[in-house]
């Protein structure tokens, strides 16, 4: 039997994010890493530069990778905290290098992968990069699904970890513009490697640049339980549960 490992999905709820560690061991860190180090990085969905080096897709580009991700623990862990009927929408790696000045200010993650262009009402504005289609949806969507953030090194605030304003998931579309900071609080997530920060879309988040040295490498994937309106798709449907 799995030992059980709770979120606190209260927290999630009215702070738009939970912190949990202790998911993954150090050999399967490893493992997943490994994995990562031997994929062919010439592939369209694999950038690279002296400050990123993000692989988009992930889990469709390593399928191989699923088991390492998908362990019994996490898949027990959103079962357990949001049922069984999510499965996966979208997935990124991220590694931020030692020497990284890469920074994100803050922003909502307010679009959705999708495998065609379509006019419809609520859907828009549209992108396009590297030949994937991403859409803002309705906001119903977006406050329906989560994110989950597989870290595999040690995070704090001086190698990057995630700067969020906690309860702005529950402001709609919120422009980083207009923050408030006399009335907003800022928290950081500190992750250790192993450990998950489960988070809303919609949570105003942020990260700076490193500054000690120490690398950064993150697995981000977006879960859903709704079908998209015939005939869109979501690119990456995955059925993990």
């Amino acid at each position: 039997m799995v030992p059980s490992h709770h979120v606190s999905t209260e927290k999630l709820e009215t702070d738009g994010f939970a912190i949990t560690n202790d998911i993954y061991s150090k050999g399967e860190i490893e493992a997943i890493l490994q994995y990562i180090s031997d994929a062919d990085t010439d592939r369209p969905t694999f950038r690279k530069t002296n400050d990123l080096f993000a692989i988009r897709q992930f889990l469709k580009e390593l399928p191989g990778i699923h088991q390492l991700i998908f362990t019994d623990k996490l898949k027990q862990l959103i079962r357990e905290n949001f049922g069984g009927d999510y499965f996966v929408v979208k997935s990124i790696y991220f590694d931020k290098p030692q020497q990284s000045n890469w920074f994100v200010s803050y922003h909502q993650d307010l679009t959705i992968s999708v495998n065609e262009k379509v006019e419809m009402a609520g859907f828009g504005p549209w992108t396009v990069k590297q030949d994937q289609f991403a859409v803002q949806p309705p906001l119903d969507i977006l406050e329906n699904n989560f994110t989950i953030r597989i870290h595999l090194d040690d995070t704090d605030e001086n190698n990057g970890a995630l700067k969020v304003i906690p309860g702005s998931h529950k402001k709609g579309i919120y422009r980083p513009e207009t923050i408030d900071w006399s009335v907003e609080k800022e928290a950081i997530c500190a992750v250790q490697a192993g450990g998950l920060m489960f988070m809303r879309p919609l949570l105003l988040h942020s990260s700076s640049r490193t500054t000690n040295n120490q690398k950064r490498r993150v697995i981000h994937i977006e879960f859903s339980r709704q079908e998209l309106p015939e005939p869109l798709l979501w690119s990456e449907r995955i059925g993990v549960l």
